[in-house]
Formats: structure tokens, C-alpha cells, sequence
């Protein structure tokens, strides 16, 4: 009894000895003169559930074929000889018995938590079947099936475009959520760092204004370089534009994954063409999306409107660069006339600088030709004082706004992704005249001021193109497109064709389902047993 493996296993698995009865074989075959009350009573190893005593069949009760029933009188009759203080705790029923009574006991312990845990179970598989639905057999209840799931993946997509979807994600941004971020944070970053003369060196601007005046010198900046200029730069916006309209695209693609639904899985087959379906449709919807795109930057470059309230007329700028060279050629010449006597910068330049080629002309009259011999432009009476006039207001907000631009270190660039690289500019490879350098700094005041006004319209019009063309316009028509494609009398069967994976976890979770009631229903019943 001291080594064996049986207690040594006891001892391992139950320290505290709550859960171990020992039992104790082959009583009869003890040593004459020697008897096992010791090891009954639990002197020699203590067990708090006791120690059981019994006698089983020999080699030869079972060659001769002793029945349990005779092997148990036989068993009574020797303890009954042998053990009389102690039978009636020994033999093979009492053994039973006792275990009967330890496991209802430990049932009734564990029927709480138990019971608990068979009902969660039950409610589980209850809704798994319930999701993989009823075997549909007949042709009527399968249109309707089919228009319901329709229907229900419809409602799915739109939703979760609008953001009232109930399987929010929380782990990413998608569906229309996303789509802002693109509008708002890709797109609108990356138009923000499109350089407004990016790409634009003033050796460019110089052959620009050359090549606009032709074989004759020009005492005015040319129009026509202006616009050639700034044209230039607003083609930049149309690939950012576009590739706006493709995240849209693709984010609006992978919507169809996160309106998957258990029906859907349930019928490989008609997941397959519902995705066809909606791919089909975004695919028709993404050329005239781009077409529209495109003529929204097409718009900006058919017409550039110098007459915009918020573009700075070259008056101004001709006026902000002509005081600047004032004060360079004063620091030059060591001017030391007091401030009091200086002309003031807001006075027109006409009293400050009498002999400027730019001042204004005294009353001139209608018809008549500007300096040069050409009908001037827009820039040419504005440099040459036919413009509007420029108030104080006007001049100190051009002198800080496109300044600032001019002064700051370089484009902002974007926390977001940006769809663009960045171009530096290169320097000029000779050194300007002060001429030159005046015309380069008009130029690039008015495309900055310019630009600014077209960025400004396209990151507000393509958001707006591509809501209208794609995003609500698949909105509006997908559920008639899939009913127009899908509901078809012919098609119906192969649609609802049930894969053989869904059909066999049908089947197992009925069968659990089944098995787990029965359990309920007889751990219910445990309260009424009698407990020996």
C-alpha cells in the first residue's frame, strides 16, 4: 500500500485528498492469521472519502462462468465471516452506492454554473441555425427569398455609405467615412501642396513674355504670357483630380466585402454575381466621372477671368513691385531725405516718380492706342493706371497675402498621403536684370493669386462631381440593377443553389442544438433524485 502507483497518482492530482476514494481488492486472498481492519479504518493511509473493501471473481469463477449476482452473495458471506463490524461499509454495492451519492453530490454543486452554460450554449446554436436558415424547396418561396436578400444588401450598401450601417467597423476607416477622408485629407492635402509655381522657373517666365511680344519689344508685360503661364500650372490639378476619383472607386468596391451577409455565404453563387453586378455598375460609372472631372479642370482653362472679385489686378502688383525698386534704389543712392518729406508709398505714381514710364495718362480718350502701338490688355491698363484703382485696403491686403506666399520656405507639406511629388525648382542659370527681375515678380504674383482662385474652385467642384456621378448615383440605382440582372425566372434555382458545406453545419448544428435540450431538460430533473 506505502508504494503503490495508484495512491502516488492520488496524491499528485488530489493534494487535499477531497476528491480520492480508495478502494481496496482481493480481500480473500490474505495471508492466514492477517487481516486488512487497519487499512479499512484508515489507520495505515488516511482518505477522507474512506476506504472500500471488495473480493473480485478469481481466474476460475470466470472460467466456470460465475455470474455478478452469485460473485456479490459469495462476496457478503466472506465479509459478513470475515469483517462483521465493517460489512456493511465494504463490498461491491456499497461501492455503488457511494459513488452514486459522490457524483450526485458533485452534480448538485456543479448544476448551477452547468445549467448556465448549457442554456448559453442552446442559445448559440439556436442562432446559428436560424442564420443558416430553412432548406427553401418551393419556386414561389424561392423569388421571394431571392428578393429579400436583394433588398437586404441594398439597404446594407447604402447604409454603410451613410454611416448608419449596425456593424460599424472600429478597427478602420470605410465605406463613407472613408470616402471624406479622401475628399478632405488625401485629396484636399495634396492639393494644398501643389506649389503655385512649381515647375516654373523665371527663365521660363523670361521666354514666355518674349515669345508673346514677338519681333518688337515690349514696354508692358504681355497678357498672353500670363495666360500661357497659368494655364500651364492648372493642368497640374487634373492628375490629383483624377486620381481622387479612382480611391473613391476602389473604396466603394470594397464596401461590397463589408456587406457580406450570412444569406450571401449561404449561396456562393449568387454572392459571385451580386459582386459582378455592383462591379459592373461602378465600372460604367467611373468614365463619366472622369469625363466630368476632367471638364472641370477643361472650364478652368477655357476661360481665365482676370475680372474675378478675389484676383489681384496687376495695378496693384505693379504698383507693390514699383515702390519696392524705390526703396532699393534709395538705399542705393544713400537717401537721407527725412521720412516727413518723402513721398508716401500710398500716393499715386504719377507724384512720386514723375518721370516712370507707368504713370497714369491725363484724361485719355476713348478709342486711343496704348504705348507701343498696340491695343493693350487687361495688364497693360492696369500697369498703365486704366484699371480700378487701388484703395489702401487692396494694397496692404496684397502686400501680405501674396508676400507671405513669396516669402514662405516652401510648399506645406501634407500629413496625409499625398498624390503628387513635389518639383523643385530649379535657379536661374544667369543673373536678371532689374527689368527682368520686376517682370518675373509680377508674373509669378499674379499666377500665385490666380491659382489660388482655380485650387480653391476644383477642391470644392470634384468632391462634388464624384458625389454625383458615382457615389449617389450607384446609391440610387443599385437595387434596380441587381433585381434587373438576378430576378429572373430561369436564374432562380441556380442562384439558391445551398453549398454542401452550409447544408452539413445545417445538419450539426441541429443535432447539437437537439442534444443540448435533452441536457437541459435533464439537468432540471436532477433536483427530484433521491440522493442515498
Amino acid at each position: 500500500m506505502a508504494t503503490s502507483e495508484a495512491i502516488k497518482l492520488a496524491r499528485e492530482a488530489d493534494p487535499d485528498g477531497r476528491r480520492t476514494l480508495a478502494v481496496f481488492t482481493k480481500l480473500d486472498l490474505m495471508d492466514a492469521g492477517t487481516d486488512a481492519v487497519d487499512i479499512l479504518c484508515g489507520r495505515v493511509i488516511p482518505v477522507k472519502l474512506g476506504i472500500i473493501g471488495v473480493i473480485n471473481r478469481s481466474q476460475m469463477d470466470i472460467n466456470q462462468r460465475k455470474n455478478i449476482k452469485d460473485a456479490i452473495k459469495d462476496e457478503s458471506a466472506f465479509l459478513q465471516r470475515k469483517y462483521p463490524a465493517l460489512a456493511s461499509r465494504n463490498g461491491t454495492p456499497y461501492l455503488a452506492k457511494t459513488l452514486n451519492r459522490l457524483l450526485m453530490h458533485h452534480i448538485r454543486d456543479c448544476l448551477p454554473q452547468l445549467k448556465t452554460r448549457v442554456n448559453v450554449m442552446a442559445s448559440q446554436f439556436q442562432s446559428l441555425l436560424q442564420s443558416f436558415g430553412d432548406p427553401v424547396e418551393d419556386h414561389n418561396d424561392r423569388s421571394q427569398m431571392l428578393l429579400q436578400i436583394i433588398t437586404k444588401f441594398a439597404a446594407e450598401y447604402c447604409a454603410t455609405i451613410e454611416g448608419t450601417s449596425k456593424n460599424i467597423e472600429t478597427s478602420e476607416l470605410c465605406g463613407g467615412a472613408r470616402i471624406c477622408y479622401i475628399f478632405h485629407e488625401t485629396f484636399g492635402r495634396t492639393l494644398d501642396s501643389i506649389d503655385a509655381l512649381g515647375g516654373l522657373t523665371q527663365l521660363d517666365i523670361l521666354t514666355a513674355i518674349r515669345n508673346a511680344t514677338g519681333p518688337r519689344p515690349a514696354l508692358f508685360v504681355p497678357e498672353v504670357s500670363f495666360e500661357l503661364l497659368v494655364k500651364r500650372q492648372i493642368r497640374r490639378l487634373e492628375e490629383p483630380s483624377q486620381r481622387c476619383v479612382e480611391l473613391v472607386h476602389e473604396e466603394m468596391q470594397r464596401i461590397v466585402q463589408h456587406c457580406g451577409t450570412q444569406e450571401l455565404l449561404r449561396f456562393p453563387k449568387l454572392h459571385d454575381r451580386i459582386v459582378e453586378v455592383v462591379t459592373s455598375l461602378l465600372r460604367r460609372r467611373l468614365s463619366p466621372t472622369n469625363i466630368m472631372v476632367e471638364n472641370i479642370v477643361g472650364i478652368e482653362l477655357a476661360y481665365i477671368n482676370t475680372k474675378h472679385p478675389d484676383f489681384a489686378d496687376a495695378g496693384l502688383v505693379s504698383m507693390l513691385v514699383q515702390n519696392h525698386e524705390m526703396d532699393q534704389r534709395r538705399k542705393k543712392a544713400g537717401d537721407d531725405t527725412p521720412d516727413h518729406v518723402r513721398p508716401s508709398r500710398n500716393s499715386s505714381l504719377a507724384d512720386s516718380r514723375p518721370s516712370s514710364p507707368f504713370r497714369s495718362q491725363p484724361n485719355p480718350q476713348p478709342g486711343s492706342e496704348a504705348a507701343g502701338g498696340k491695343d493693350g490688355g487687361w495688364m497693360t491698363k492696369m500697369m498703365s493706371g486704366g484699371g480700378r484703382s487701388g484703395s489702401q485696403e487692396s494694397i496692404a491686403s496684397m502686400a501680405t497675402a501674396p508676400a507671405s506666399v513669396e516669402n514662405s520656405p516652401g510648399p506645406r507639406q501634407p500629413t496625409g498621403v499625398n498624390l503628387l511629388d513635389i518639383v523643385p525648382a530649379p535657379a536661374p542659370s544667369r543673373k536678371l536684370s532689374s527689368r527682368e527681375h520686376r517682370d518675373c515678380d509680377i508674373i509669378q504674383r499674379l499666377i500665385k493669386s490666380y491659382f489660388l482662385i482655380v485650387r480653391k474652385n476644383i477642391q470644392d467642384s470634384v468632391p462634388k462631381a464624384v458625389m454625383h456621378f458615382l457615389v449617389n448615383h450607384v446609391k440610387d440605382n443599385l437595387q434596380s440593377e441587381l433585381v434587373g440582372n438576378l430576378y429572373k425566372q430561369e436564374c432562380i434555382d441556380d442562384l439558391l443553389s445551398e453549398s454542401e458545406q452550409i447544408a452539413a453545419r445545417r445538419k450539426e448544428a441541429a443535432e447539437m442544438l437537439k442534444a443540448l435540450q435533452k441536457a437541459s431538460h435533464i439537468i432540471s430533473e436532477i433536483r427530484e433524485t433521491h440522493l442515498w
